[in-house]
């Protein structure tokens, strides 16, 4: 079992950068799949970003495709996103999750969750 804890989140200008971090516990984090969503208020949970667990595949959501990157560090248990050139409709709280057998896209095949982090982007 794996317990994540979103970190990193913030208010930032437009144009701006963030850089989120999920911190896993747990043995088997170098084995999951592990993705970024993210939720507006009103809005459904939405798929940002993914990663495999071998770090040779990344997945993006064509809203941050060249802005956002995804990346993990194994050896340390942390998962990274990489937020440049922010505009005001990123602003959600964003998750990290992970799964051995996670469906990329699909945030129903993702059974660990961290809490999420706000981020806050103002025009």
């Amino acid at each position: 079992q794996v317990q994540l804890v979103e970190s990193g989140g913030g208010l930032v200008q437009g144009g701006g950068s963030l850089r989120l971090s999920c911190a896993a516990s747990g043995r088997r984090f170098s084995s999951y799949t592990m993705g970024w969503f993210r939720q507006a208020p009103g809005k459904e949970r939405e798929f940002v970003a993914a990663i495999t667990w071998s770090r040779e595949d990344t997945y993006y959501a064509d809203s941050v495709k060249g802005r956002f990157t995804i990346s993990r560090d194994n050896a340390k248990n942390t998962l990274y996103l990489q937020m440049n050139s922010l505009k005001p409709e990123d602003t959600a709280v964003y998750y990290c999750a992970g799964d051995p057998r996670a469906s990329v896209f699909q945030k129903g095949s993702y059974a660990y969750w961290g809490q999420g982090t706000q981020v806050t982007v103002s025009s």
